[in-house]
């Protein structure tokens, strides 16, 4: 029997990126891990994204066996707008097409990725006659709905897309019950297409090592103590709330200056002042301004084999994200034996348990952060119970599960999207001019 081909679109971002930079993160390890995973198990999958550097290799096999990544010309070969990317969707699809004629190559069902790749599908869909199944990761209402300033709101296009989607899919998937909600509440989907599968963690990769083992790894003595966040520099992952937490946490403890490290993985902070993006630059103003660059460092993006270290060394890991779908880094760091402090907004309401495998807090109340900080730090028997049930939690969201899930998804929507059934971009509002 010939192996299920899959067509797998993450247009705007790279899968093989390095995490932590301004487009990379929980999209990037779900597109990545699932394709491992669907390889291993004996399906073809390529995955297509957008050329961004002219001396990558168009297809590469770095995802392993089974997987591949094709780079596709659309737009200028270099870091882009993801906004003004929408204007060179027709070259992509375009591109995508061709490599599948060339390769002789007919794919079984395409698998995409955030809203443009959700139009790329639906124009293939429309070439090929083969099903599709959409998956968000973000939803344009709600991050409009904790903006605060103009240009944090997400463009009407998006929000125009992300509808016409919703009755496109042959299927939708929710990582959580409440992005199900959220797709029905604001967007009218229908919520028999909407299936929920949550996202998983790479448990080979992410498991809990010594934190004495860890701290050396990197280059930290064992007498301090991290505070550890991971994800991208934007406004809305909260970062400032942490700040202004730790400055809370630092007049109550005044002791804990020499012992406290709070770490920033994400972004680029050695470029100079001038050329710093808005977000990082003003971080770096409010570090000065609450005096507490002696405890805050900003790390960068890292590598992903490197990240259990992190993990591993923290003795609390905090996501004060304004809106998360899902939350992977929560999720990795809990396979990893260690607590999570998460705000209660989105998936991480599902993906932290309270009390058990970490504490919610308000989103943008740095005082509960600071007051639950100084709870973890203060109890170490604590501080170990909610570790060791927050590795056993993460477990069940092992890839090999949640692959399962999908590739049972991947069966139904074949079985079901009969010709008949589907209808053309034209027809509902989704033009395919290429």
């Amino acid at each position: 029997m010939e192996p299920l081909r899959v067509c797998m679109l993450s247009v705007h971002t790279c899968p093989l990126a390095t995490l932590g930079g301004k487009e990379t993160g929980g999209m990037n390890v779900y597109v990545r891990d699932l394709s491992r995973e669907l390889g291993r198990r004996g399906y073809q999958v390529d995955v297509f994204t957008r050329l961004q550097n002219p001396d990558r290799p168009r297809v590469t096999d770095r995802l392993g066996y089974g997987a591949r990544v094709i780079h596709v010309k659309a737009g200028p070969p270099a870091p882009y707008n993801k906004y003004a990317l929408y204007d060179h969707l027709d070259e992509f699809i375009a591109g995508v097409d061709a490599f599948a004629r060339q390769e002789g190559i007919r794919y079984d069902i395409i698998h995409s990725h955030y809203w443009l790749s959700g139009k790329v599908a639906v124009c293939l869909r429309e070439r090929w006659g083969v099903p599709f199944i959409q998956m968000f990761h973000t939803l344009g209402h709600m991050k409009n709905s904790v903006a605060q300033r103009p240009e944090e709101y997400e463009p009407e296009r998006r929000l125009i897309v992300e509808t016409e989607l919703m009755r496109e899919a042959d299927a939708l998937v929710a990582a959580t019950p409440l992005e199900k909600a959220q797709m029905t509440w604001l967007y009218g989907a229908d919520p028999a297409h909407i299936h929920v599968i949550p996202c998983g963690v790479d448990t080979e990769q992410f498991y809990p090592q010594p934190r004495q083992w860890a701290k050396s790894c990197l280059g930290l003595s064992q007498h301090q103590r991290m505070i550890l966040f991971v994800g991208r520099i934007e406004p809305l992952k909260g970062i400032d709330t942490l700040l202004r937490a730790v400055a809370v946490l630092i007049q109550r403890r005044p002791e804990w200056v020499e012992e406290l490290v709070v770490t920033i993985v994400g972004g680029d902070p050695d470029q100079p002042p001038e050329k710093m993006d808005a977000e990082m630059a003003r971080l770096h103003a409010l570090r000065a301004e609450l005096g507490i660059a002696n405890v805050v460092t900003f790390r960068g993006a890292q590598a992903q084999d490197i990240l259990p270290c992190y993990y591993s060394a923290a003795e609390v890991v905090v996501v004060p994200s304004h809106y998360e779908s899902f939350g992977m880094v929560a999720l990795e760091a809990m396979a990893c034996g260690t607590p999570v402090i998460a705000s209660k907004v989105g998936g991480m309401a599902f993906t932290v348990q309270d009390g058990v495998t970490g504490f919610h807090i308000p989103y943008r109340d740095h005082q509960a952060l600071a007051e639950r900080l100084e709870q973890i730090l203060l109890d170490p028997d604590l501080q170990a119970r909610l570790g060791r049930q927050a590795a056993e939690w993460a477990r069940q969201y092992s890839w090999s599960r949640i692959a399962d899930q999908i590739t049972a998804l991947y069966a139904e929507v074949r079985r079901e999207a009969l010709p008949a059934r589907r209808r053309t971009a034209s027809s509902r509002g989704l033009a395919c001019s290429s």
